[in-house]
């Protein structure tokens, strides 16, 4: 064999040993985690269909805060087609109100709205969607101080700045049966918490990925339901199993810090006191997108006992709920952060 021949001998070899080495590598290398959100999408009531009157955003508007000194908070307001001034309509909030306004969010909430009040499955209502505050001087976010302690601070901006503001402008209904709060992550731990504080105010609740964890001593709120009377509370949670699961960057298990668990922990502590609860546990991770799949069924459910007509000559009440003939289509609010906080 001559040197050269010897040489490209030696040359395969060497790239055969390489590429089987790469491939052991490859081999023990480990599979990549599964998309546990993969299979969560958003259905047809949450798309814009063909008919459907569409309603009105208005906003963003400021509104400084006398409870939290130096803090302003952004807030929209939807207002249905439907929507004439002459009768009270019911109210809904969302807390981080931005994310749930994207037109091609995880939310899109206006299109829920839209869909389910043309079809009677949810009342005429107006729903406010509002940001967290934000500091006047820098801009800087004041959302885990608002949303995460389970005191009254944030409830007091919701009905003693926002409703006024809410109830000046629109013919809102004053009975706290007619209002509800909804909201995601330590958005719903604050919109819980409104209700806690203020049933007086707000009786309805949706809880997505809810925060009742030791962020700011929110782990405590199973033991407080059981330890007080019960309170005239409707809600709707859910969670995923691969939410975060209170292990540290050192591989420490803190079960205070569990939101799945800490999710179900609350949920038995309401059950067990007899509060009007429905919920869902997911396979999802701390995501948006199982409570945007499930934004349609949950508003449903929670408003699932509005007046209706069983008149069988009921005309108006076999109808779709259809807009004022000059009500022209709505444009996408604008100023609404399309990512939102986590």
């Amino acid at each position: 064999m001559t040197n050269s021949s010897m040489h490209r001998v030696v040359a395969v070899l060497a790239l055969v040993i390489a590429a089987s080495t790469g491939f052991a590598h490859a081999q023990r290398r480990p599979p990549a985690p599964p998309n546990f959100d993969e299979f969560y999408e958003l259905g047809p009531d949450s798309l814009i269909r063909r008919g459907v009157p569409k309603g009105k955003v208005k906003g963003p508007v400021t509104l400084p805060s006398q409870v939290y000194p130096g803090v302003a908070h952004d807030y929209w307001v939807y207002v249905p087609a439907q929507y004439d001034g002459k009768t009270d309509v019911s109210l809904m909030v969302f807390n981080d109100g931005a994310t749930y306004l994207q037109p091609d969010g995880y939310y899109r909430a206006v299109n829920v709205l839209d869909n389910l009040i043309y079809r009677g499955e949810l009342p005429l209502m107006i729903a406010a969607f509002i940001d967290p505050g934000k500091f006047t001087k820098d801009g800087a976010s004041n959302r885990q101080a608002e949303y995460d302690p389970p005191d009254d601070r944030y409830s007091r901006v919701i009905v003693d700045e926002l409703l006024p503001r809410l109830y000046a402008d629109y013919r809102i209904a004053r009975d706290p049966e007619r209002h509800a709060i909804g909201g995601w992550s330590s958005g719903a731990i604050a919109a819980f918490t409104v209700a806690w504080e203020r049933p007086d105010q707000f009786r309805k609740v949706l809880s997505g990925i809810g925060t009742y964890v030791n962020l700011a001593g929110g782990h405590v709120y199973p033991d407080k339901v059981m330890a007080s009377e019960r309170k005239p509370i409707r809600i709707f949670m859910i969670d995923g199993r691969n939410d975060n699961r209170g292990v540290n960057a050192d591989n420490q298990y803190d079960q205070t810090r569990d939101w799945f668990y800490q999710n179900v922990r609350l949920k038995n502590a309401l059950v067990a006191k007899g509060y009007d609860v429905n919920y869902v546990w997911g396979i999802g991770v701390h995501s948006h997108d199982m409570g945007g799949a499930m934004l349609p069924e949950m508003m449903r459910w929670l408003w699932r006992d509005h007046p209706v007509s069983v008149d069988p000559n009921d005309t108006i009440e076999r109808s779709f709920r259809a807009g004022k003939a000059t009500e022209p289509a709505s444009a996408p609010a604008t100023g609404a952060n399309p990512a939102g906080a986590r």
